[in-house]
């Protein structure tokens, strides 16, 4: 028999309880980080002493960060829409085609999500110095899609299978070609998918920072690395608040995912 929430009794409290407890053993470091960015400390130091947005002034007003902030969309970005691309394609092919294999070749796009990033980015850095892609942009882009692939296939697959194919079928009974019925029944009928794959394609590689410490050079780097290597150097408020900013995009992407999501569906 399923447990009824609601007769669980004392049972829901602990349960309550329990789940707070975790939330909040997730969110304080983050929610200590950004009262960090705002404290009047020259070092990190808690509690801060007195409230400033110095940091977040030393932080927009050197080069070095905002750069590793535009790389890091940059790349972000081109990453999202190849992921997007190569993920329609494959969901496309894992959800309708019928070919021997189909389930190891689901497997083997889902890697990445199970393998360990660091045996991950070892084998992608050797394998891009041979090709001479270390260290440029379109080393990092393609790594960060075979990162970023399996969050965009499984929204777009998932999408995919919810979709009455009898509805493009009809399309085409109408005169509409194959590919014709795709882009204007099949396309907006899963966009949902789509867009969700987008966005967590974008926060793969945004907030991506172990295969970035392998791909990046001193020319180019994103802005995890360069949080990675100023902490190396320093513990500066600064990387406080670069630091909020990163989880602040990545909180105002997923409000913005849901709000669109129940937009969609209404």
């Amino acid at each position: 028999m399923l447990l009824d929430y609601d007769r669980m009794g004392w049972l829901k409290v602990a349960l309550l309880g329990f789940t707070a407890l975790v939330a909040a053993f997730l969110l304080l470091p983050v929610i200590f980080i950004v009262l960090l960015s705002f404290g009047s400390s020259r070092w990190l130091a808690f509690p801060p002493p007195g409230w400033t947005l110095k940091w977040y002034q030393e932080l927009f007003a050197d080069p070095s960060w905002l750069e590793a902030a535009l790389t890091s969309a940059r790349i972000a970005t081109m990453t999202a829409l190849l992921a997007v691309v190569v993920g329609l394609l494959a969901s496309f092919a894992l959800v309708r085609g019928q070919f021997r294999g189909r389930e190891i070749l689901r497997g083997l796009l889902l890697t990445p999500m199970v393998l360990p990033v660091v045996v991950f980015a070892i084998a992608i850095y050797a394998f891009f110095l041979r090709l001479g892609l270390g260290g440029t942009t379109i080393g990092f882009i393609i790594a960060h899609t075979v990162l970023a692939l399996p969050f965009a296939i499984i929204p777009i697959a998932t999408a995919l299978e919810g979709f009455d194919k009898s509805i493009e079928d009809a399309a085409i009974v109408c005169g509409a070609s194959p590919l014709e019925a795709k882009l204007r029944i099949t396309l907006p009928s899963i966009r949902i998918g789509i867009f969700s794959a987008a966005i967590f394609s974008f926060l793969a590689s945004w907030d991506e920072v172990v295969v970035a410490i392998f791909m990046a050079s001193p020319t180019l780097q994103t802005l995890p690395v360069k949080i990675w290597g100023s902490l190396r150097a320093d513990l500066s408020p600064v990387i406080a608040a670069a630091s909020s900013l990163l989880v602040g995009l990545t909180l105002a992407l997923m409000i913005v995912t849901a709000l669109l999501r129940r937009r969609f569906q209404t």
